[in-house]
């Protein structure tokens, strides 16, 4: 089947969240590379990344303390030179191509209207706080097929994480590419998930080139 649409991840596909964990790190008052050696210790182990905070705060609220961080004139954030710098030129590459652009993932509002702001070419974005629902739940990735407008099949899903995103999207029938960057892109094992993806990269500026490909094979 040829690639209609093309839904993008945020953190580590689209946007470098290094900066993003170092605020967190501060905010505990742990070295930057203590939380990194922890946080890449929980992924490893195969636990929800928020276990990373419990370490330092047993009872850590993570929606809280971004409440108390934004009171405190410290919200999480991000710019545009957190984004990979092969992010706009493959989402307007795609785009050329004819084929409708967006991002879905699990951020907050805050993050949506960051995205937003930042005027991407995409055709529309979609976080879990406006969708109410997220990764991995099967009704998220049914969103996606909803806002698509098209079959699974037709769609590609892009994502750093097997277990967030690669392996519920093709639960739901969605075709896949893992971007092998970040924490869990390089951590994260799970052969007969990667297998099955339909692309495996290390930049975005691969991608376009090979969606066309496969679409023209498909026609």
């Amino acid at each position: 089947m040829p690639i209609r649409a093309v839904f993008f991840d945020v953190g580590e596909t689209i946007v470098d969240e290094t900066r993003e964990y170092g605020t967190w790190a501060d905010w505990l008052g742990v070295p930057r590379h203590t939380f990194s050696a922890v946080f890449g210790a929980v992924i490893a182990r195969g636990l929800d990344y928020r276990e990373a905070f419990q370490v330092f705060r047993p009872g850590f609220d993570l929606a809280k303390e971004r409440e108390l961080r934004a009171e405190a004139g410290q919200p999480e954030s991000f710019s545009e030179e957190n984004l990979y710098p092969d992010t706009r030129p493959c989402l307007a590459e795609l785009r050329a191509q004819g084929l409708l652009v967006g991002l879905a993932g699990n951020q907050t509002a805050r993050a949506e209207g960051i995205l937003h702001a930042l005027e991407l070419p995409v055709d529309l974005i979609g976080t879990s706080d406006s969708w109410g629902v997220e990764k991995p739940s099967k009704a998220f990735f049914e969103r996606v097929i909803k806002e698509a407008g098209c079959g699974p099949a037709e769609i590609l899903y892009v994502g750093d994480r097997l277990d967030n995103d690669v392996r519920p999207a093709q639960e739901s029938g969605i075709a896949t590419a893992l971007i092998v960057r970040g924490p869990w892109g390089h951590i994260l094992d799970l052969p007969e998930v990667s297998e099955s993806c339909l692309f495996r990269i290390e930049s975005l500026t691969d991608l376009p080139a090979l969606i066309e490909a496969h679409n023209g094979a498909a026609r």
